[in-house]
């Protein structure tokens, strides 16, 4: 067996590959893709990391374009022959498997029975299953005798990712809108449908996993034309994981969706989409091309900062970086340019010549922060690397707010914004994973505002109306006119047999329901105003749980609405906890008071001394709950004997007791910041 080595810019190696073939011998009777997986992890494990094998098919197949001297040529691929789209999708029907085949099909990665999820990098997508980040990868495609240049964005599915979505959108001109033909429509296809009709893209309908016992296309495509108003002739059914009809996918891209409307002819303008951080290497920056080339050694600069850069290393992703000499107006691809400090690559940027100023592209809206929490390094010492580290993490996740702060009980740390819960921890485990970092999180809230009335305040705030992140600077009622609360206007997908349940569970939490339609025979689709409060924690699982993993639920911002608000402090031997202060509605106070102390109860490990957990609305205690000391048996060696020295050794102890209550510190788990707030729907 025959194999070509190529380096990181595409040029041939002669000495590595004749170094190979002497080890090669040794496996010339596997299979070949046995083989090409045994020279990589060879190579891998040698001194060439960025060498790349090729095995002869796979130049047969159209390789060869990629490995010329210099890189890949983009030249040949004009305008009318680009197509950049996304797949999007509810999680978990199955965008990153198709993604897989549509890799597979097209050239871009070998075969076998390990390709799962190849776009899904990150060591907590692998973990948990689902897409974070969106990837891109650039596939080269040959339909009717023409090759297209096919830019694909693999997106997540879950609600509080949907920021990666709408910027992934604004690179495309068409998506592919998957949807599970077991399952059918559910609430993040409603939303990432409107995302896509909004910014006016083309919408394939991809019915996917028809290999299923119990899928049901034809029940599905009547759903996208009741709630879509998409014809069914259009749904194209598909099984991604067995490969059928992917390749009519490809076919139907090069079809329905436009090509980009760039010109070669126009000056730079390229929009920043993605970014992420090199210890090496610096910032590289994905790239999508509005107007004009760039090339490697051109001068470019930014429209944020105004700073001028040299281009050093520019390419395509297919999925790893392939660099080439020039990238043209209508194509996606990477940048390194010598930007060292995070906050030079900020997404939504524009990029231009710098002889050659434009008119900056519109970029993307901020992303509106839904939950907020307090982060802090386990030692303060380690605060100059958490500070970094947060810097270039907000930098690859650009929908992370971050505001400086600071505790009495925790030091100097950060006040971060997110938009749901797992977008919350999902964000601590790559802290803990990626940068080797130790955290405190705090227990998460949600914004709040209040309508201040004493003057000297509004004086000192600029404003009669301040937003609250910080529970701890919740001001007082006779401070304020009338407290806030956010809302949201909530989708809920379930099937017709679980609709009372969720009903009630919605009216448990302060929701007002505003519209209730079916879309097919067997499921409904409700609409309901929910105060933010209520859904951010545990909504999600309790609707899981309860309607049997069946019934999805979206959300979006709904504005502010008066609310009767109050601060709950809780107490461990009569000490304030800062990090598990809370604001509750005043008429859910003592029910979720009384809990949540039953929780830090099951939660704080038991001590050599007894401890008090109390919940507290200023100085009035409305619940407590005590953990009982570990407690040694004092009376063990009394045989008998007077009484009086059985109560001399239980008074010693308790004297004891009662000292070490006075000097000892109490300490919170991680996890109970999280765990306290998560209810129990009956």
């Amino acid at each position: 067996m025959q194999l070509l080595i190529f380096n990181n810019r595409g040029q041939v190696m002669p000495l590595m590959t004749r170094f190979l073939d002497l080890k090669i011998c040794t496996i010339r009777r596997r299979r070949p893709i046995q083989a090409y997986s045994t020279v990589c992890t060879l190579i891998r494990h040698r001194w060439m990391k960025s060498a790349v094998v090729y095995l002869p098919e796979q130049l047969s197949k159209g390789y060869s374009s990629s490995v010329e001297k210099g890189g890949i040529d983009m030249s040949k691929f004009p305008v009318d022959k680009i197509r950049n789209f996304s797949i999007i999708a509810h999680i978990d029907h199955g965008k990153s498997t198709l993604a897989d085949r549509l890799l597979e099909i097209t050239g871009a990665i070998v075969k076998t029975e390990k390709n799962k999820q190849v776009l899904d990098k990150l060591q907590v997508e692998r973990e948990r299953g689902i897409t974070v980040k969106a990837q891109t990868a650039s596939l080269f495609y040959k339909h009717q005798d023409e090759t297209y240049l096919l830019n694909l964005i693999d997106t997540p599915g879950h609600v509080d990712f949907s920021y990666e979505v709408s910027r992934s959108i604004s690179a495309c001109q068409g998506v592919l809108l998957v949807v599970d033909a077991n399952q059918g429509i559910q609430a993040q296809t409603v939303a990432n449908f409107y995302l896509a009709f909004e910014a006016q893209l083309a919408i394939i309908p991809v019915i996917n996993k028809i290999d299923l016992k119990n899928a049901d296309p034809e029940r599905v495509e009547k759903q996208i034309e009741k709630v879509f108003d998409i014809p069914k002739e259009e749904c194209i059914r598909i099984s991604a994981k067995q490969g059928t009809n992917v390749e009519q996918v490809l076919q139907e891209v090069v079809k329905r969706i436009p090509p980009p409307t760039a010109k070669k002819e126009d000056p730079l303008r390229a929009l920043v989409f993605d970014s992420t951080f090199d210890h090496y290497r610096g910032v590289i920056a994905n790239i999508a091309l509005f107007g004009g080339r760039v090339s490697k050694g051109d001068k470019i600069a930014s429209a944020h900062l105004g700073k001028t850069y040299e281009v050093n290393e520019l390419g395509i992703l297919r999925p790893d970086e392939r660099p080439t000499n020039t990238l043209y107006a209508g194509q996606v691809g990477y940048i390194i340019a010598g930007m060292k400090e995070v906050k030079e690559a900020q997404i939504g940027d524009t990029l231009y010549h710098h002889k050659q100023p434009v008119e900056p592209l519109p970029g993307f809206k901020p992303a509106k922060a839904m939950v907020f929490a307090g982060m802090y390094p386990t030692d303060q010492s380690e605060y100059m690397a958490l500070r970094g580290a947060v810097e270039k993490l907000t930098l690859n996740d650009s929908s992370v707010t971050v505001q400086r702060d600071s505790s009495l009980a925790l030091g100097a740390g950060w006040r971060l914004g997110f938009l749901g819960l797992l977008h919350m921890e999902v964000f601590n485990q790559r802290l803990e994973q990626e940068y080797n970092a130790s955290v405190i999180v705090t227990a998460p809230t949600v914004p709040y505002k209040a309508v201040l009335t004493a003057a000297k305040l509004i004086k000192e705030y600029g404003q009669e109306e301040i937003t609250i992140v910080n529970p701890a600077q919740f001001p007082d009622k006779s401070l304020v006119s009338e407290y806030l609360e956010p809302m949201v206007l909530g989708t809920i997908i379930a099937p017709d047999d679980f609709t009372g349940k969720i009903m009630t569970m919605c009216l448990n939490r302060r929701a007002t329901q505003k519209n209730m339609i079916y879309i097919d025979e067997h499921r409904v689709m409700m609409k309901y105003i929910f105060p933010l409060n209520e859904i951010v924690v545990d909504f999600y699982d309790s609707l899981k749980s309860m309607s049997s993993g069946y019934a999805s639920f979206d959300y979006e911002d709904a504005g502010y609405q008066t609310a009767n608000l109050i601060k709950m402090d809780f107490l461990l031997n009569g000490r304030p906890v800062e990090e598990l202060t809370t604001i509750v509605h005043k008429d859910k106070a003592y029910s979720m008071g009384k809990a949540m102390c039953e929780r830090l109860k099951d939660s704080i490990p038991r001590q050599m001394f007894e401890i008090a957990v109390q919940a507290a609305i200023g100085s009035k205690v409305i619940a407590r709950e005590t953990i009982k000391a570990y407690k040694k048996n004092v009376l063990a060696k009394c045989y008998g004997g007077d009484i009086t020295r059985k109560m001399k050794l239980l008074k010693k102890q308790s004297e004891g007791k009662k000292k070490m209550r006075r000097i000892g510190n109490v300490e919170v788990p991680k996890d109970a910041f999280i765990n306290v707030l998560k209810r129990k729907d009956k």
